[in-house]
């Protein structure tokens, strides 16, 4: 069964890192689209980025390239996003996603929270 795990998530001053990871399982990581979601309190949650396919290359929000970095781990069927730079806007839960054979599953987050 699939079934996915968030952690990693923290509190981090502003202009600190952080990376949180998605551990998976009933599946492989490279062979599905991966995307990490987030969500912050009182707004409609937002894509972050994404691995569409295992060919091709990483998609990111306008709020994100340049400062995050999706990866894969295939040994350890997880899928990793390095957030640097971090800022307080970025504060929110942050949820990962795999479309299996057109099925969505959902992680239960794991919380960002960056202060000024």
């Amino acid at each position: 069964q699939v079934q996915l795990v968030e952690s990693g998530g923290g509190l981090v001053q502003s202009g600190g890192s952080l990376r949180v990871s998605c551990a998976a399982s009933g599946f492989k990581v490279n062979d599905f689209p991966m995307s990490w979601y987030r969500q912050a309190p009182g707004k409609e949650r937002e894509w972050v980025a994404s691995f569409p396919s295992v060919t091709s290359r990483t998609n990111y929000a306008d709020a994100a390239r340049g400062r995050f970095t999706l990866s894969r781990d295939n040994t350890e069927n997880t899928v990793n996003l390095q957030m640097n730079n971090l800022k307080p806007q970025d504060t929110a839960r942050y949820y990962c996603q795999a479309l299996v054979y057109g099925n969505t599953y959902w992680g239960q987050g794991t919380q960002v929270t960056v202060s000024s």
